[in-house]
């Protein structure tokens, strides 16, 4: 071994007009990477000598895979990329374990949203707040959202999506603590803006959720790794139900803080991106990772070379790469989509708890009373039966995520979301109608069921159709457009109403008309296709062989 080692770097040494005395027909090959990978460095980018006597014109972006037997003479000019070994390798004990940490963490910001509907009723009567103060609270958290997603999103490109998901978390989970100590309204907005300035870079879980899936299983797993934010929305409800009588407001945040710090200290286990580490030239981690997951999952690595399709020189973190010819009519019917998803779905939660406070003795409350009283010993806020109901339309997640990951893989993303989009619409509408408090609750159940399975296909889609250069930053921006309706939905869903609730209701069924038509719009229906890593390889279908 270590004569035939020698061998092999005298050949090489001896330069381009070195004529193997031999023969040369033992055609022994050899990859030089390996010297560097000994060496703790990376693979050199330009023209290299594999052979004696023979030059390898195409650049080594490539890695002899180390794990598993050695590679034969058949499969010395294989080359694999990551998603192809990810694809081989399947679905195992590596994905479960980062389904259960990705979903931790949808589970602790669900619980930090879900509170604005119940925080808003409570400061309230507490505070005496006017109707725009109230739908203030929540406004200032989706604001800093907004603010910070392409920031987020431009951290999560250059510095990696593990530090991005720890960064944020942290940051949310302190001034989630801190706000439970907020003394008055102004300090409320400022903590809670912060609060919403963390929360910005949650979507990012999915980034780095989607990039270690295998294709086929992809929108399944994202759909239903969804169902930790119902458990969370569920789970805060049933918190305020048990703290809010007894402990009050201030201890609900607090608690509701609490797992964000945990998810920050699960994350040490957490590998960086193989596809991240790619696209900054980081071979050697890229293939890593990939032999970590091939471990866990107890399969084998591809034979072969990793192969970088990207290059270590791609420019990450430009806005203006969102829109290049092939991704423009993309990027922007995707802001329709996100937008409207986020005005609709936070809308449908916080019109449960409005209409149930609503004085017009017609959707679903008989109760009369001044929603501005001059006297705050007549405020009221929600009760125990409110919580009950709330509870319900809540638990409506479970099967609209149950249905959206069916529909996914049955008919495709873009009809998927068009299809959700008409039955919210349908449904949200008939809340119009004056009835019960209990077909009431069953039409927000359903409106609810369809809006977050919109929701939701968004989040599968959009990692799907953006390249690894450039994906985290789309998924940001996205987000961003989504804060833009999520700011202005409380002054319909808390203001409005009060004035018309038919008014306020229709504008929901109205924008979710327009999604309808901006999904069957979408260019690209990426069912079935592989996660792209160039813009220039967006709109390619995934080959299959013959």
């Amino acid at each position: 071994m270590a004569a035939a080692m020698f061998t092999r770097l005298t050949r090489l040494g001896k330069g381009d007009d070195y004529e193997d005395l031999d023969g040369g027909d033992d055609n022994v090959e050899m990859d030089i990477t390996d010297m560097y990978r000994s060496l703790g460095k990376n693979p050199p980018s330009g023209p290299a000598k594999a052979e004696a006597g023979k030059e390898d014109g195409n650049k080594l972006k490539q890695r002899s895979v180390d794990s598993g037997p050695p590679a034969t003479t058949d499969g010395a000019g294989e080359t694999f990329t990551v998603q192809e070994a990810i694809d081989q390798i399947g679905f195992g004990k590596f994905q479960v374990k980062l389904s259960v940490l990705t979903g931790f963490a949808w589970m602790a910001d669900a619980m930090e949203m879900m509170i604005l509907a119940i925080l808003s009723p409570a400061l309230h009567c507490e505070w005496r707040l006017e109707g725009w103060q109230e739908a203030f609270i929540t406004t200032v958290v989706f604001c800093g959202m907004m603010f910070s997603s392409s920031l987020w999103g431009s951290i999560c490109d250059k510095y990696g999506r593990k530090t991005e998901l720890i960064l944020c978390s942290l940051i949310t989970c302190y001034f989630g603590l801190l706000s439970s100590f907020a003394p008055s309204f102004i300090w409320m907005l400022i903590l809670r803006g912060l609060v919403g300035f963390g929360i910005g870079g949650a979507p990012q879980a999915v980034t780095l959720y989607a990039e270690f899936l295998p294709t086929k299983s992809r929108a399944t797993c994202v759909t239903l790794v969804e169902t930790f934010w119902a458990i969370g929305a569920c789970f805060e409800v049933l918190l305020a139900l048990v703290v809010m009588p007894t402990l009050g407001w201030p201890y609900l945040l607090a608690f509701s803080a609490m797992p964000l710090l945990f998810f920050a200290i699960f994350c040490v286990w957490l590998p960086e991106s193989a596809r991240y580490d790619m696209t900054r030239g980081c071979y050697d981690k890229a293939l890593e990772t990939l032999e970590r997951i091939a471990r866990e999952n107890g399969k084998p690595m591809p034979l072969g070379r990793l192969v970088d399709p990207a290059g270590p020189g791609v420019k990450r973190g430009q806005i203006k790469d969102l829109f290049i010819p092939e991704l423009r009519l993309t990027t922007v019917l995707l802001w329709i989509i996100w937008l409207v998803c986020a005005f609709s779905y936070y809308g449908i939660v916080l019109l449960t708890t409005a209409l149930f406070e609503n004085p017009d003795g017609c959707h679903g409350t008989d109760v009369k009373f001044n929603p501005n009283p001059s006297c705050f010993l007549e405020c009221k806020t929600l009760t125990t039966a409110d919580y009950k109901d709330l509870t319900w339309t809540t638990f409506a997640e479970f099967p609209g995520l149950f249905i959206t990951a069916y529909l996914l893989n049955k008919i495709g993303r873009k009809l998927t979301m068009a299809v959700e989009f008409v039955i919210f619409t349908i449904f949200v509408m008939l809340v119009n109608i004056c009835t019960t408090r209990a077909l009431l609750t069953f039409f927000l159940f359903v409106a609810r069921a369809f809006i977050s399975g919109a929701f939701q296909g968004a989040y599968v889609y959009t990692p799907e159709v953006y390249p690894t250069s450039m994906r985290a930053l789309g998924l940001g921006t996205c987000s961003g457009m989504a804060r833009v309706g999520a700011i202005v939905t409380p002054f319909v869903a808390q203001v409005l109403l009060k004035e018309s609730a038919y008014t306020a209701i229709s504008i929901y069924g109205i924008m979710c008309l327009i999604a309808t038509v901006a999904s069957f719009c979408l260019p690209i229906e990426t069912k079935g296709l592989d996660m792209k890593d160039m813009g220039s390889e967006v709109a390619k279908p995934k080959k299959t062989p013959k």
